[in-house]
């Protein structure tokens, strides 16, 4: 029994450390710095190799890294006294015509300072016979190495940024569930709330010359709508017991309905570039500002849900309505509460994803209202309501996240990525049926 309350406790950890186990073991592969790190060493082995003056060709893709790797290189080589003869960023070809321009000029090379990818181009590898002029320059890269790519420091920042959005709405959405209802409508209202935010910036605040004060009372505007519309939805449940599944369904079709009303079926991008800084920006310790949002939020739903009166009477409504109800628990008011709070947060994720876009559509949001509902499904959170965990949201939110991240990193097709993910649904509510008939 304490093994089994162990496994219900922290089974969902357990089952997240062996995926990200598994995927850094499928892509333990061969890697090569590149930006300050490849430049530090390239720069390192010129001046062992020819001391503080020598003669450089620098060569580089167009990516963003081999752009910061070039002028690097530049940079340093150039304030110690070397020379520089050119600087390629691009492709094989204007390597050629640089290598030409320099042979013809009568000019000499001691060294090519080049990336893994450009040091492997053709063009540098007979330079003896196809510039005989050039000397006998080398072609200098950075170390390779081994290490997976999941583990890679941008790519577990980029499975944290991109659910962000699906985490925090999937609080909302927890709640919900544990009174024992469900809300589909948090797809609908985050494409709502993104409409709404990017509109009325455009339409309310001076468009690509908003304020940050016009930017905020826009953005609050929008969740505010979305929390009405969650409000209606919590009457409906509570006045007229109408079944939650049938009035979020409803509310569903019309938060998509009026997004695309309002957004006349475009995208609205007449938003300024500072509107980035919570989808893009990172500021504290280069988090994302959306996953350190995403952190604080679900510390205070935790507290909420652990520590505090309303956390226990949802749990309570969950459980036992009629009995909470002859206990003295405002069961509509909880529930009233429980449906709001889904529609602030779904508002909340559309104001983010409005963010990171920097526009606002009626298509985004789609099928998000099934990913929440996995995450919070998969995070042991019991359909039948009075039983789950914030942390166990969070943890199934980084678990379907792992799941997908980890297929794409290996090449699996995204049709096949949909029926591993509802496999994986399905298994994670067959073991809370399992557990719940024990």
């Amino acid at each position: 029994m304490k093994n089994s309350r162990i496994f219900a406790a922290y089974g969902m950890i357990f089952v997240l450390a062996l995926l990200c186990a598994f995927f850094s073991v499928v892509t333990y592969t061969d890697q090569s710095p590149t930006g300050e790190a490849g430049a530090n060493q390239v720069i390192t082995a010129i001046r062992q190799q020819f001391g503080t003056t020598p003669r450089v060709l620098i060569a580089a893709s167009d990516q963003p890294g081999d752009s910061v790797f070039a002028a690097s290189i530049e940079r340093d080589l150039a304030a110690s006294g070397a020379q520089v003869l050119a600087t390629v960023i691009g492709e094989p070809k204007d390597a050629r015509e640089a290598l030409l321009k320099i042979n013809a000029g009568g000019g000499k090379l001691d060294a090519i300072a080049c990336t893994q990818v450009t040091g492997a181009w053709l063009v540098f590898s007979d330079l003896k016979t196809d510039f005989p002029g050039l000397g006998e320059p080398r072609v200098i890269t950075p170390r390779s190495y081994r290490w997976p790519n999941f583990l890679k420091s941008e790519n577990l920042l980029n499975i944290a940024n991109q659910i962000a959005v699906i985490a925090i709405v999937a609080i909302g959405v927890t709640m919900v569930i544990i009174t024992g209802g469900i809300d589909l409508s948090v797809g609908s209202l985050l494409a709502l709330s993104a409409v709404l935010a990017a509109r009325f910036i455009r339409d309310f605040a001076g468009g690509v010359n908003a304020s940050v004060g016009g930017m905020l009372l826009a953005c609050l505007a929008a969740i505010i709508l979305c929390g009405i519309a969650g409000a209606f939805s919590g009457a409906m449940i509570t006045r007229f017991a109408i079944p939650p599944f049938i009035v979020t369904l409803a509310m569903m079709l019309v938060g998509s309905g009026l997004a695309y009303i309002l957004a006349e079926g475009q995208s609205i991008y007449q938003i300024p570039d500072s509107f980035v800084w919570l989808g893009r920006g990172a500021d504290l310790m280069s988090l994302p500002n959306a996953v350190v949002l995403m952190l604080v939020l679900y510390a205070l739903a935790h507290v909420l849900m652990s520590r505090m009166r309303l956390g226990r009477y949802l749990y309570a409504v969950g459980g036992n309505g009629e009995a909470a109800r002859l206990s003295g628990v405002p069961v509509k008011r909880v529930l009233m509460f429980a449906y709001i709070a889904s529609a602030l947060l779904a508002g909340l994720g559309g104001v983010i994803m409005a963010s990171q876009l920097k526009s606002g559509s009626a298509t985004y949001g789609n099928m998000y209202e099934l990913y929440v509902i996995a995450a919070v499904v998969v995070g042991g959170t019991s359909l039948s309501g009075g039983e789950g965990k914030m942390l166990g949201t969070l943890t199934g939110a980084f678990t379907i996240a792992v799941i997908q991240n980890g297929m794409n990193l290996t090449n699996v097709e995204s049709y096949t990525q949909k029926v591993v993910l509802g496999l994986v649904i399905l298994g994670a509510v067959l073991l809370d049926k399992i557990r719940h008939a024990r």
